[in-house]
């Protein structure tokens, strides 16, 4: 059950990089409302541009730890932890502006990793 959870955590850290890092400025059909980059989603969510500073700090530093933690177990349970209360946040952005729910398909999914990361890392 171990790969399955290293599975998990590749998949989980690798998709954070992968929105945060290398998609940050493009255009997704995820983004909130009509969003073209991450910078104009936040300013959607009416969040200040230092929140986009902050969220994207400490999800890059939980996908670090959820990679880490294949080395030192200690790493798991508080990156997932602090991810998956990241993708509560993003579900709950996507509500407060009423977007259709498969713009929170990417949050839920995270969000679901993330429990069962939790699951088999306990």
């Amino acid at each position: 059950m171990i790969y399955v959870q290293y599975l998990l955590q590749i998949v989980a850290g690798l998709g954070i990089f992968n929105v945060w890092l290398l998609r940050f400025g493009q255009d997704t059909e995820y983004r909130g409302a009509n969003a073209s980059n991450m910078r104009e989603e936040f300013l959607v969510y009416g969040l200040p541009t230092v929140a986009l500073y902050i969220v994207g700090f400490l999800k890059i530093v939980s996908a670090i730890g959820l990679i880490v933690g294949i080395f030192l177990q200690s790493f798991v349970i508080p990156s997932a932890i602090l991810l998956a209360a990241l993708m509560i946040g993003a579900f709950g952005m996507h509500l407060k502006i009423k977007d259709p729910v498969k713009k929170s398909i990417p949050a839920l999914i995270m969000l679901a990793l993330c429990v069962a990361i939790l699951l088999l890392a306990s």
